[in-house]
C-alpha cells in the first residue's frame, strides 16, 4: 500500500505569514459567494493590492484574517490555501520539500519525495489547481507543462 504524501494535520502554519494569499477572480467569486457578499465588498473588507495583485489581508497576529482556530471560510477558501502543500517548490526540489516537513505536521516524509510528487500532481489537476494565468495566478502553483 501507498503511504499518504499528506494529510492536514489543521495545525495552522499555513495561515500565518504575510507572504500573501494571492486571490484570483475564481477565488474572489467563490468566497464573496461563501461569505454571502459581494466580490467588491470582499476586496474592500478583506484584501489589500501588492506586486500587482489581490491579497487577503492578515490580522494582527499575523494569521490570514480568516484563521480562528481553524480556517474560518473552509469551503469558499481560495486555491493557493487548496493546494497546499503541493506548491511548485516542493514538488520541483526535493530540499524544498525537506524543509517543509519541520514546518508541515501534515507532509508524511516516509512517502518520499518521487511519491509526494506524484499524488501532489494527481491533486492539483484533479482539483482544477494548476497556474492558468501567469498574471493573476499565485506563483507557487505548479503550471501544467
Amino acid at each position: 500500500m501507498t503511504a499518504q504524501a499528506f494529510e492536514c494535520r489543521m495545525c495552522g502554519h499555513c495561515c500565518q505569514g504575510e507572504g500573501g494569499i494571492v486571490l484570483t477572480d475564481k477565488d474572489m467569486a467563490r468566497l464573496a459567494e461563501h461569505l454571502g457578499i459581494s466580490p467588491k465588498a470582499l476586496v474592500e473588507r478583506f484584501a489589500v493590492t501588492r506586486g500587482g495583485k489581490l491579497h487577503l489581508t492578515c490580522g494582527d497576529d499575523g494569521f490570514c484574517v480568516f484563521f480562528d482556530q481553524g480556517c474560518g471560510v473552509h469551503p469558499g477558501r481560495p486555491d493557493i490555501c487548496r493546494a497546499w502543500p503541493y506548491f511548485r517548490g516542493n514538488l520541483v526540489d526535493e530540499t524544498s520539500w525537506e524543509m517543509v516537513q519541520d514546518y508541515c505536521p501534515g507532509v508524511n516524509p516516509a512517502a518520499g519525495h518521487a511519491e509526494f510528487v506524484r499524488q501532489g500532481k494527481l491533486y492539483l489537476r484533479s482539483e482544477g489547481l494548476l497556474r492558468y494565468d501567469p498574471d493573476t495566478s499565485p506563483n507557487a502553483l505548479l503550471s501544467d507543462d
